[in-house]
């Protein structure tokens, strides 16, 4: 056992170190615990959301499997900021800002406290990427889990997910739906503790981290409430003392093949958006050139096959009775699409560890190879005049594949809501919602409350949004976000004007407006006044980096 303490016997061993001994022995530690590996269970329990709210009660199972390996737990709890309850609000600005902060803190906590292994419980969308961060710059064993999507809400006899909520908020406001029925819905949306249930931005990230080979095949794919999850969460000690054992590092799994990978899976699944943002913060954590290019490049080659919210039919708990992440990613492995040689936490190959999955028979989340929803995945990169270093879309097999209209140019996330619920935003419209990128917001909000609310309009197919801000995984329609470089920096966004005719060309790849000249204008340009001048958000806006580097923070 002792030569699996490569880091705690540095904070425990020998005389030296009795005081730090001492801290701990009336608080549940004994001096046999301490002469144990120390495993850090990091998650990100909070009382303000759905999402997390299991973390505390799958710590406790995680803590009895790892005892029972001889391994001693140190839970530790880090924050979260829920994105769907943030929305619309200034508040949403703090949620990418987490991603930095979660991934420092548990950086921070393993680092002071000298683990030999880390098991991260994620939840909700940030928390998620965060804590594959910290494990990539810690570069210890380690094991990342999802603790479940939310089950499906029930309303008025068929399925639903917050993102209809969201989207009845549009209907409302158009007259399509009744506030009473709102409130019918939004009682029922959400039945309990799990994250958003579409194939929105938490369930994306889940199926990034089983893909890239940080999560054992199979778990992330249990819902929340599952029975499953007990056992299935003691067993995470074993798999905890297997890294161990092995000196299995994030470094060994986190190769470029494995971010190739974990892109298919994204593209044919039609994953979030933000994912884009994830997979290149991550990259850069381990030194792998990844870029937006790259995600493009991917997705052109990769067949669409899930049938998932928000463009589809089904939710995250539906695609665990079809079979779960494994069933897309062996269909994936099959195709050519993906490359089962890579490794995984298990020690085992990422074919291996999909061989057994068991597919439902007649389950239409997943399509079959020959008969996919489209030739091409769900994400695209969009360049042009308006950006020059990119912008993402995310496309379903029946959105809307060219659009020109005139812009209606928004400097804040709220106006344009405003706007849209007065009624004053046109079929035909390009609506432009400028300085909400990583620096200008600061934050890079979420703009699900805006797209949705045109969706619930009827607008969904005949408006055009784009914005140097987010998406949340829940938006669908001819939504163009993380245009960069941002209006904030001086980037193209800033130099629009009301009644400039854009143009989105998704099969060309292009994104522009028609006869103007924005050097010219931009020659007259300043920069707004920052909106923060001191605490997080200041600190955040001058770190940031650019979308198209996924948003990272550098000293």
């Amino acid at each position: 056992m002792s030569d699996l303490r490569r880091f705690s016997r540095i904070l425990y061993e020998g005389l030296p170190r009795a005081a730090a001994r001492s801290f701990l022995l009336n608080i549940g530690f004994t001096h046999d615990d301490l002469e144990r590996p120390i495993v850090g269970v990091n998650h990100a329990w909070t009382g303000t959301m759905p999402c997390n709210y299991n973390h505390r009660q799958l710590a406790a199972w995680a803590a009895e499997g790892l005892r029972s390996e001889g391994l001693t737990p140190m839970e530790v709890n880090t924050i979260a900021i829920s994105d769907g309850i943030s929305m619309g609000t200034e508040g949403m600005k703090t949620s990418l800002v987490s991603r930095e902060l979660i991934a420092d803190s548990v950086e921070l906590v393993a680092r002071g406290h000298y683990f030999d292994a880390l098991l991260c419980i994620s939840g909700c969308d940030k928390t998620i990427p965060a804590m594959a961060m910290a494990l990539a710059r810690l570069d210890r064993p380690g094991v990342l889990v999802y603790s479940g999507s939310i089950l499906a809400g029930s309303w008025r006899g068929r399925e639903v997910a917050v993102g209809e909520v969201f989207e009845a908020i549009g209907g409302v406001s158009a007259g399509r739906l009744t506030a009473a029925e709102l409130r019918e819905l939004e009682v029922a949306a959400c039945p309990g503790p799990g994250a958003c249930g579409g194939q929105y931005t938490a369930n994306t990230m889940s199926m990034v981290m089983e893909v890239l080979g940080l999560s054992p095949v199979g778990y992330n794919s249990l819902p929340a409430v599952d029975p499953a999850r007990e056992p299935a969460t003691r067993q995470l000690g074993r798999a905890v003392r297997n890294v161990l054992e092995a000196d299995l590092r994030p470094s060994q799994i986190l190769t470029r093949t494995a971010f190739e990978n974990a892109t298919a899976a994204v593209a044919a699944s039609g994953g979030s958006t933000n994912a884009v943002l994830h997979l290149i913060a991550l990259a850069r954590e381990v030194g792998i050139e990844f870029s937006v290019d790259d995600i493009d490049r991917i997705s052109r080659r990769t067949p669409l096959l899930c049938d998932l919210k928000p463009a589809g039919r089904f939710a995250a708990p539906e695609l665990y009775r079809a079979g779960g992440i494994a069933l897309l990613t062996r269909r994936l492995i099959e195709g050519g699409y993906i490359d089962g040689t890579a490794l995984t936490v298990t020690g085992r190959t990422l074919a291996e560890e999909c061989e057994k999955v068991q597919e439902q028979p007649g389950q239409e989340v997943v399509r079959p190879l020959s008969d996919p929803f489209s030739p091409e995945g769900g994400l695209v990169i969009l360049k042009g005049n308006l950006a020059p270093e990119g912008a993402v879309i995310k496309v379903a097999h029946h959105s809307p594949a060219r659009h020109r209209g005139p812009a209606r140019v928004f400097d804040r996330e709220e106006d344009a809501m405003v706007a849209v619920l007065d009624r004053r935003v046109q079929a035909g419209d390009t609506v432009v919602i400028r300085y909400e990128g990583p620096k200008g917001g600061p934050g890079m909000r979420e703009m699900l409350q805006v797209t949705a609310a045109l969706v619930g309009q009827g607008l969904g197919e005949s408006v055009c949004l784009v914005t140097d801000g987010r998406f949340s995984g829940a938006t669908r329609g001819l939504m163009i976000g993380h245009v960069a470089p941002e209006a904030a920096v001086g980037g193209p966004l800033a130099a629009l004007r009301d009644g400039d005719l854009v143009t989105v060309d998704v099969a060309a790849r292009r994104l522009d407006v028609e006869g103007v000249d924005l050097d010219a204008r931009l020659r007259g340009w300043s920069p707004p006044p920052p909106r923060y001048r001191s605490g997080v958000m200041a600190k955040y806006a001058a770190q940031v980096q650019s979308a198209s580097e996924g948003a990272i923070t550098t000293p």
